[in-house]
C-alpha cells in the first residue's frame, strides 16, 4: 500500500511540473501571423502575465478595463510584459478587433481561436490569468471580482 501510495505521489508530482511548463502552442498575433507561444514569453528575469479573455465574457472585459486603468503606475513599480489572449471562437473572433481598438487598450493582443493553448495549459474557464517567470507558471486565478487587480500587481511586486 506504501508503495502505490508513493508512486502516486510521484506520478501527480510529474503531472504538475509538465503542466508548469510552457508548451510550443501556435498562436495568432494581431496582423494574422501564427506565432510559437513560448515565443512571446518574456525573458531573464521579467516576467509575463497573460490573461484569457474573450469578447462575450463580461467579467473579463471588465478585469481588462481595470488593469488598461492601473497599467501605467504598475509598470512604474514592476518589469513586466503583459499579454491579452482571445479565446473567442470562428463565429466571434471578427469581434476582438474592433473591441480592443474601442476600449484603446493598450497591451499585446494574440488569439488562441482553436483553443490549443486553452486546451495544453488546462484552462477551463475565463477569465483565467497567469503569471510566468523563467518559462514557468508561478501563479494562476480563475475569475475576477473587483479588487482581483490589486492582488495581481501584488503578486507582480513580489517577483
Amino acid at each position: 500500500m506504501y508503495r502505490i501510495f508513493l508512486i502516486l505521489v510521484f506520478l501527480f508530482t510529474l503531472n504538475v511540473q509538465a503542466q508548469s511548463t510552457l508548451p510550443a502552442v501556435k498562436i495568432r498575433d494581431f496582423s494574422g501571423k501564427d506565432v510559437l507561444f513560448d515565443s512571446t514569453i518574456a525573458k531573464g528575469d521579467t516576467v509575463t502575465v497573460v490573461s484569457f479573455w474573450a469578447t462575450w465574457c463580461t467579467p473579463c472585459i471588465t478585469e481588462l478595463d481595470a488593469i488598461n486603468d492601473q497599467l501605467p503606475g504598475w509598470k512604474k513599480n514592476a518589469q513586466f510584459k503583459f499579454i491579452a489572449l482571445s479565446v473567442d471562437d470562428n463565429r466571434t473572433i471578427a469581434m476582438v478587433r474592433p473591441l480592443v481598438k474601442g476600449k484603446g487598450w493598450d497591451f499585446a493582443f494574440y488569439t488562441d481561436a482553436n483553443s490549443q493553448l486553452k486546451r495544453a495549459l488546462n484552462v477551463n474557464d475565463i477569465p483565467h490569468t497567469l503569471i510566468i517567470k523563467h518559462g514557468r507558471i508561478v501563479y494562476q486565478h480563475t475569475g475576477y471580482i473587483s479588487g482581483d487587480e490589486d492582488e495581481l500587481f501584488a503578486r507582480l511586486k513580489s517577483l
